[in-house]
This record gives C-alpha cells, sequence and structure tokens, in this order.
C-alpha cells in the first residue's frame, strides 16, 4: 500500500491550470484514494464522489474522471501515470524485499559458521592431551615470556648502536618492543635529541629506561658546574698577572 507518491508541482500546475477550485478539490482526492487503495476507481460518479467525501458535488467528480482518468472493460477508472508510478513502487519495493532476504540469509549463514568453527575448536582442544604438571604448566608460561617478538631497526639508527641497545637489554632483562621504542623516542624528542642519541645515552649510563626530565636537568647541573670552574679559572689567571710579572720574572 502506497502512503506517499511523487508529486511533481509544475507539471500538475501546467495540467489543472483551467480547474475551479471544487475541481481541483476532487481531482486532488481522487488520486489520494487511487494510490492508497492501488488499484482502479470503480463505480459511478455518484459512488466515486461519496469515497473520497464530496457528497453533493458528483458534478466536479464526474467531470474530473472524464478529464483525467478513462474507463476500463471492467468500468473501473483508471490513470495511466499513476499506474506506472505504482508499478514502480512494487518493483521498488520486491527488490528491497529481496535485499533483505539476502542479507539475513548471509547473518544466519555467518552466524552458523561461527558456531560451527567454536564447536570445532573446543572438540580440538578436548581431544589435545590435558597438562596436569604444574611444572609443564610454568615452563609454557616462561616459553612465552622468552620469546621476543621481532622488532626491526630504525632507519635512523647505526647498526652497531642498534646491536648494543639490544645487548643491553638482553643484560638488564628488559624487553624490547615497539612500545619501548616509541616511549624513547618521544622522550628524546622532548629533550631535542634524536633516537640514536637517546639509545647510546642508555648504553653508556647504564639506564634501562629514559626520560627527557633526567638529560634537561643533567644538562643544567654540568651548564651550572662549567661555569662555576670557568669563573674558579679565570679567578686564578687574574690572580698571576697580579702576583707574577713576566719581564722580570719576580713575584710582586
Amino acid at each position: 500500500m502506497m502512503y506517499y507518491y511523487t508529486f511533481n508541482i509544475g507539471d500538475y500546475a501546467s495540467h489543472t491550470k483551467g480547474l475551479t477550485l471544487l475541481e481541483d478539490l476532487a481531482y486532488r482526492r481522487l488520486l489520494d484514494e487511487y494510490y492508497l487503495a492501488e488499484r482502479p476507481l470503480n463505480g459511478c460518479s455518484t459512488t466515486v464522489a461519496r469515497m473520497i467525501g464530496m457528497r453533493g458535488h458528483e458534478a466536479e467528480v464526474e467531470y474530473i474522471l472524464h478529464s483525467f482518468f478513462t474507463q476500463n472493460e471492467q468500468g473501473g477508472w483508471v490513470n495511466d501515470r499513476a499506474d506506472r508510478e505504482i508499478q514502480h513502487f512494487k518493483s521498488k519495493s520486491e527488490k528491497a524485499a529481496q535485499a533483505g532476504k539476502a542479507s539475513a540469509a548471509r547473518r544466519l549463514n555467518e552466524r552458523s559458521t561461527g558456531v560451527e568453527r567454536t564447536l570445532n575448536e573446543r572438540q580440538l582442544t578436548n581431544n589435545q592431551e590435558p597438562i596436569t604438571n604444574k611444572q609443564d604448566i610454568k615452563d609454557k608460561q616462561q616459553a612465552v615470556r622468552a620469546t621476543p617478538s621481532v622488532i626491526h631497526k630504525p632507519d635512523d639508527v647505526d647498526e652497531q648502536v642498534w646491536k648494543d641497545w639490544l645487548q643491553h637489554r638482553k643484560l638488564k632483562k628488559a624487553v624490547v618492543t615497539e612500545t619501548v621504542l616509541k616511549t624513547i623516542e618521544r622522550e628524546a624528542l622532548k629533550a631535542s635529541m634524536t633516537l640514536q642519541d637517546a639509545l647510546e645515552t642508555m648504553c653508556s649510563r647504564g639506564w634501562t629506561g629514559f626520560k627527557s626530565d633526567w638529560m634537561i636537568n643533567g644538562n643544567a647541573q654540568s651548564i651550572k658546574k662549567q661555569k662555576n670552574v670557568g669563573a674558579f679559572d679565570e679567578f686564578l689567571g687574574e690572580q698571576n698577572v697580579i702576583e707574577f710579572n713576566n719581564q722580570t720574572g719576580e713575584w710582586k
């Protein structure tokens, strides 16, 4: 059943500009009834007028029927354009229904396949020899933890630095993962360092981790120390100029 249909305002206006208000009302109501019922309008003009709520205006209804509808062999009033719209609507609805059925069948098949796969996996699990030895379980867990993931050397890190860092991590019994590398690289950027610089620093200082704060604080202390040493050297230099005369070779 059609609850809406395409309405072309321009086309409708061009074909109905000569109708009176009641005739226009009759035409609109006849179209609504036609689309809603999806079948020809049966009966004489008086019956049709009662059907669309225009009792007492049979003349206007009859004029519209003869002007915009044709009567078939069964005596029903048909509208060719409305029939085409109804046929298009039914075809579209049928395709949508078929697509919905196909989608439902596909989902059902996927669920069935998933259930079957789960049952097969459970069957394989049940057929395996049960592990009753706690030591066997512990050995398997240790083997899983000891299996390293394959981490490729970054392009901006030298081969020797990379090998040294891997050996350093191995001695420290620390894991090597993408997350670890990304964390180190992020902290290195904060300290205005490259990833290679950070790895070299970790190897030379025996660090397992790397924090930008360590480098920033360390550099600040180093600069302060250098300033103090420089000031002391300058003081000693001034003292030498004041206390010793190079020309005479004598102390003043």
